[in-house]
């Protein structure tokens, strides 16, 4: 008796430590599988983030030194009369006697009336965030129809937040509206800090972006900031133009450039922009075109996942208060998902991880 209790006591602790190296065992094998999960979910943005970015520039040939100095000298302020003409509605005076740090410009057809009116009340409904001012603008090109045009001169006049140039609003002329908003921004919005473009398709979280952008160093310079865009060779119409060139675009391949649904630029860049595009054919695609402009200046693109691109973003309050933009096609949904998440309240460390997970599987799922 007394052998088989030592017998016991002997193989107890060795029990114990079989089962504790199973249970190590196990515990490897399931934070192996949880590694492995968040590196699927989340890998690709972070290659993109912190590998793939363009590195900055830092070739400063004579033809990029001569395009920043007249940059940084530019001075519009005896064009105003002549620019203003080259607008229906140019709403000159909305910047005036105002430091704005975010001007938001949201590309608009002219027939979606109901869009631009869901969008006021929505994301678009804010004039402060944290002290610092905000200022809202619907870009226009003109309607096929007078009778659109009367309605869109009827809204002007009572919304004062529209920008109309003369050019018709087609798809063939979206790099001129490109252009138009540019040279207006430095004309008569030149003390804004930063320039948000957005499509009116495009739901945008401006507190959580305009709080992104105040922890940027003190006096921010050269950000075009959006997702990047690393494109292939470029199609055949623009290769045999006289523009692309091997010469110009060593393989053929046009610059990185960020997707044109939204993106991000500072007050030095639209500036840069707006002098080097004189020389840039409006015939290429609008991304392709601000990337070009961009580059011929000496700035390359900032890549940044919680731009959405084209994609929609399965929504979760807390992904959405995250991320800065998402696709939201239906004006119903946006109105609905804004209902939603409009509240102050605060989404905690875990609820924010749980949105992102979540709205990450999903999009994936549904995409």
């Amino acid at each position: 008796m007394s052998k088989e209790t030592s017998t016991n006591s002997y193989s107890s602790p060795f029990q114990q430590l079989i089962f504790c190296r199973l249970r190590t065992h196990q515990w490897c094998f399931i934070l192996f599988n949880v590694a492995l999960f968040h590196i699927l979910l989340f890998g690709a943005d972070l290659m993109e983030e912190y590998f793939l970015q363009a590195i900055p520039t830092t070739y400063m040939d004579t033809k990029v030194l001569r395009a920043r100095e007249r940059a940084r000298i530019l001075d519009m302020s005896s064009m105003k009369t002549n620019i203003s003409q080259g607008y229906v509605i140019s709403d000159s005076e909305a910047c005036s006697n105002r430091e704005i740090f975010l001007l938001v410009l949201i590309f608009s057809s002219p027939q979606n009336l109901s869009r631009r009116d869901a969008i006021r009340k929505t994301w678009a409904n804010v004039t402060h965030i944290q002290g610092y001012a905000t200022l809202v603008l619907f870009v226009l090109g003109k309607p096929s129809s007078a009778t659109a045009q009367v309605e869109v001169i009827k809204e002007s006049d009572q919304q004062q937040d529209l920008i109309q140039g003369i050019f018709l609003d087609t798809p063939e002329n979206q790099t001129l509206k490109i252009k138009r908003a540019i040279e207006w921004t430095v004309t008569f919005c030149p003390e804004a800090r930063f320039i948000l473009k957005v499509d009116e398709d495009m739901f945008a979280n401006l507190q959580t972006l305009v709080e992104y952008l105040l922890n940027l160093r003190t006096h921010p310079e050269d950000i075009y900031l959006g997702r990047v865009i690393h494109p292939s060779i470029p199609n055949e119409e623009f290769r045999n133009g006289s523009f692309t060139s091997v010469r110009k675009h060593p393989g053929q391949y046009y610059p990185d450039y960020c997707s044109v649904t939204a993106l991000v630029i500072s007050q030095d860049v639209a500036r840069k922009i707006y002098v080097t595009s004189r020389e840039v054919p409006p015939s290429l695609p609008p991304g392709v075109f601000v990337g070009v402009c961009a580059r011929a200046a000496g700035v390359v693109p900032i890549h940044s996942s919680r731009f959405s691109g084209e994609r929609r973003i399965w929504y979760n309050r807390c992904c959405y208060k995250y991320i800065f933009t998402s696709t939201v096609s239906e004006t119903s949904q946006l109105l609905q998902e804004w209902e939603e998440m409009k509240g102050d309240e605060d989404c905690t460390l875990l609820e924010t991880y749980y949105g992102l997970v979540s709205c990450k599987i999903m999009t994936y799922l549904e995409g």
